[in-house]
């Protein structure tokens, strides 16, 4: 009987899937008695990268909880007011289950985590006695290797949620929390806004802008959107990992089917997504490494 190497992606563990990777970054960290308008305004600088959310410590450096797009938009919703960002503390909006993984840890595992917490973002022990990051965007390194028939116009169609230029910016972060998503497109354009987007115009308006008071009735006609990438041919998912690892703001449109790492992740998870065999990588004349899946 020959038995198949080949293992699906959503049962390696992260030590597998990543490799050395897995621990190259290490956290950003913010002390638990710092005020909300720091970690929103450290959340502009990180959000939708590798580190994504900020890690939380107590005065003995211990991670206990951990802060990002999610917390701060749900904590605009219910006090949108300037004196909140200003006198309130991270600690009380933090997401305090902290979640720790090992590189024992499976793929499947962690993704039924981040679909539980809502939040696609995890923390692993490193060498060096602290933590390193994991998020969705880290995934594209490996949905960049992987082995797959799947292409984007294979991914799942879902409905793109869209808003107007007369919406208020409570409206707006109304419609991200009821769908569940972290992008919103402009109705009629190719002009999105995102979490980041948002805290980024809060951030603006805390600095030079004393006189707003509720940042919910801010028009979201004054904020500057982003351009989604519209693609007009069909691409496959190691090219799609690409592109997004590519962009400050990861999301893609492929006729009525949006992409951003997090449909990644869910797609990883197919049996049919798989690491490249021993004998389907190519090395790099140069540096050794596997560049099988630029072919």
């Amino acid at each position: 009987m020959v038995v198949s190497n080949v293992e699906s992606i959503s049962e390696l563990t992260l030590g597998e899937m990543l490799s050395d990777s897995l621990t190259d970054t290490p956290c950003v960290y913010l002390n638990q008695e710092r005020e909300v308008w720091v970690a929103t305004e450290m959340c502009v600088q990180y959000l939708e990268s590798t580190v994504d959310s900020i890690v939380i410590r107590n005065d003995d450096l211990t991670p206990v909880g951990i802060v990002g797009g999610y917390d701060l938009l749900n904590n605009i919703r219910k006090n949108p007011t300037r004196d909140f960002q200003y006198e309130n503390k991270v600690s009380e909006i933090m997401y305090d289950e902290l979640p720790i993984v090992e590189k024992e840890t499976r793929f499947k595992d962690l993704m039924e985590k981040w679909k539980t917490s809502r939040r696609a973002f995890a923390i692993t022990p490193n060498a060096f006695q602290g933590y390193s990051p994991i998020s969705a965007r880290k995934m594209l390194d490996v949905g960049i290797k992987c082995q797959s028939n799947i292409s984007i116009s294979s991914m799942p169609k879902k409905n793109i949620i869209t808003f107007g230029l007369d919406d208020s910016l409570g409206k707006v972060i109304d419609l991200m929390f009821e769908h569940k998503t972290r992008k919103l497109l402009l109705e009629y354009s190719n002009q999105f806004i995102s979490d980041r987007i948002i805290l980024e115009e809060i951030s603006k308006l805390l600095k030079f802008n004393p006189d707003v008071e509720n940042f919910l009735d801010i028009p979201v006609s004054q904020i500057e959107l982003q351009e989604v990438t519209v693609l007009k041919e069909d691409v496959n998912l190691n090219q799609i990992c690409l592109m997004l690892y590519r962009m400050d703001h990861p999301y893609l449109i492929y006729k009525d089917i949006s992409v951003s790492p997090w449909d990644v992740c869910l797609t990883l998870l197919s049996d049919d997504v798989t690491q490249r065999s021993a004998e389907s990588k190519k090395a790099c004349p140069h540096c050794g490494g596997d560049v099988s899946w630029l072919v």
